[in-house]
């Protein structure tokens, strides 16, 4: 019997689930690691209340993986740089687990990442698990459910969770916010135009990859000189830690490799074990873990208020009027929020 048990807070349906997510065999394992996301990404009070009961009971077993945020523009090769890594990882005995974080596939009417097609080896191998982005309306709600799913995949015993986004708006900040590495995969060319990288996602970056190597190796070289130059300044302006090198801090790096043809697999894996290790030691990874569990127990907690103040019912039969007199200008915008604020209470 399940550690579990004994709390008498999960309802028996759930019970099973978690046994099964914790000590199944691989193929029902899978299930209910699908089972339980589904349960946590439905909007239905009920089970949104047996959600946070599973997900809080999982808690203790989560937090053991090491969480891996890939970003890049679209045709960067980020499916086939994954599915590469991933099925790699694989044969060093690690289990993986790919999530991704894509507003964009409201608009589209479907999601652009986590398509299990693009990743047709991995998605099939057991030791794997692929979830798509949920449809949920807006980047906080996909952020959510992603966290949310990280956590179920880790007590399922995947120890590398991989998150992906397309690379378009704030997405890269979001996948930033809830991984250890942030990893930002770039094209050959990219040296050519620095511009069109954005100074706040080069940043964001922990290790900056130049896929697609060996479509032209002295492009992916040049940009690899100019990309560690760009990262230099940006450390020495943005980051006085970064002004001087230290052995104790992790300096972003840049590095380059063809995912299609499976070269520079092992030394990027290199790359990542030295991070890990360093900021291991030196307390940053803790660290970043506590700070983003306290910025997005806020995050939620903001959310949630905006979610209850458009629903109560003195603010809806006022909130009309009150939009209507600050667009003409007859109210001013503080006043009108206070006004509404005041009606909570």
């Amino acid at each position: 019997m399940s550690d579990l048990s004994a709390s008498g807070a999960l309802l028996p349906i759930d019970q099973s689930l978690a046994d099964a997510l914790l000590h199944g065999a691989e193929a029902p394992r899978r299930r209910a690691l699908a089972k339980a996301i589904t349960l946590l990404e439905s909007t239905r009070p009920d089970h949104r209340a047996r959600g946070d009961l599973l997900l809080n009971a999982l808690l203790p077993h989560s937090g053991r993986s090491f969480r891996l945020g890939i970003s890049g523009v679209p045709g960067v090769g980020k499916s086939t740089f994954i599915e590469a890594l991933g099925l790699y990882l694989i044969g060093l005995g690690h289990r993986v687990a790919v999530l991704a974080v894509d507003p964009s596939s409201t608009v589209s009417g479907g999601s652009i990442l986590g398509d299990k097609t693009r990743m047709e080896q991995l998605s099939v191998h057991p030791q794997a698990y692929i979830r798509p982005s949920p449809s949920s309306g807006t980047l906080g709600g996909v952020a959510e459910k992603t966290r949310e799913s990280m956590l179920l995949a880790e007590a399922a015993g995947h120890d590398i969770v991989i998150v992906e986004t397309v690379g378009v708006g704030q997405s890269e900040t979001a996948v930033s916010a809830m991984t250890d590495m942030f990893v930002l995969l770039q094209l050959p060319n990219a040296g050519d135009d620095l511009q069109a990288i954005k100074k706040g996602v080069m940043e964001l970056a922990d290790l900056v990859v130049i896929n697609k190597a060996d479509i032209d190796v002295h492009a992916a070289t040049r940009a690899r000189s100019q990309i560690t130059s760009a990262l230099r300044l940006l450390g020495m302006h943005g980051h006085p830690d970064h002004a001087h090198h230290d052995a104790q801090i992790w300096h972003p790096e840049v590095i380059q490799l063809s995912a299609l043809k499976q070269q520079g697999l092992a030394p990027f894996w290199d790359c990542v074990s030295r991070f890990r290790s360093l900021q291991t030691d030196n307390g940053r990874l803790a660290q970043r873990r506590q700070q983003q569990s306290l910025a997005w127990m806020w995050e939620r907690i903001e959310a949630g208020l905006r979610a209850r103040f458009k629903g109560h019912a003195a603010v809806q039969a006022q909130l009309g009027a009150c939009t209507d007199e600050v667009r003409a200008g007859r109210l001013a915008a503080s006043v009108a929020a206070r006004r509404l604020l005041d009606l909570m209470t």
